[in-house]
């Protein structure tokens, strides 16, 4: 009975492995499709979000048959816990890379602008993010963990860079008005991502040292 469990719970981590691997190359294609302007790759992306959503089910099911079924403990229970929130980030993450793309395809159809040199250094630093955050899960490392949360402050202040840049463009003109929407749609969307890969460090931190680091809980904590 405890080697299937230990089965079941394996089969959860590959299953969000492979979800995983499946969101981090949508983001980086969403990314490229901005960049490199590609409709194709931007059509990928929306096409593959299906695929996406189908793992979120998947694994929302083995999570409710693992609570219902076992009533697992300890690490076991804080594993199935952060699986079921990491499911759901990894699900988010699949729909703003959704929006990345969208934003991509009318930028196409815009007069061209010069790219804003902070959105290429927030599309690297988000996508270090979320490798790093999904590598500390299959490491099970709470330290690379720690890594993706004191880097997020880096994208906060590049997404509010951008935003008064976009401020300036429009203001010399009013022409660039929808192009400057679009790019603020990409560097929000980043933001969100840099923000979920976070997330999934911190449910990395809760399962590996049952400590919760969520609104700086651990530090409230030391103080008191």
């Amino acid at each position: 009975m405890e080697r299937h469990f230990q089965k079941e719970l394996e089969s959860l981590k590959t299953s969000l492995i492979k979800m995983g691997s499946v969101v981090e190359e949508n983001i980086a294609f969403a990314i490229r499709s901005v960049l490199e302007k590609r409709s194709d790759v931007a059509h990928k992306v929306i096409e593959t979000d299906q695929r996406v959503d189908s793992l979120e089910i998947e694994i929302d099911n083995a999570v409710i048959d693992l609570l219902a079924l076992q009533q697992p403990v300890a690490s076991d229970l804080r594993f199935i816990i952060a699986a079921q929130k990491i499911n759901n980030d990894l699900e988010r993450i699949g729909d703003h890379a959704v929006n990345i793309a969208e934003a991509a395809e009318t930028l196409y159809a815009l007069p061209v602008v010069e790219m804003l040199e902070e959105i290429p250094k927030m599309a690297d630093i988000t996508k270090m993010m979320l490798k790093e955050a999904l590598d500390s899960f299959i490491l099970l490392d709470p330290a690379k963990a720690r890594l993706v949360l004191e880097t997020d402050d880096q994208i906060d202040d590049l997404n509010r860079l951008v935003a008064r840049r976009i401020i300036e463009l429009v203001k010399s003109n009013t022409q660039t008005i929808e192009c400057g929407l679009e790019l603020s749609r990409v560097s929000r969307n980043l933001e969100r991502v840099a923000d979920l890969a976070t997330n999934i460090a911190e449910e990395v931190i809760f399962h590996t040292q049952a400590r919760v680091v969520k609104h700086h809980a651990d530090e409230k904590e030391h103080s008191e």
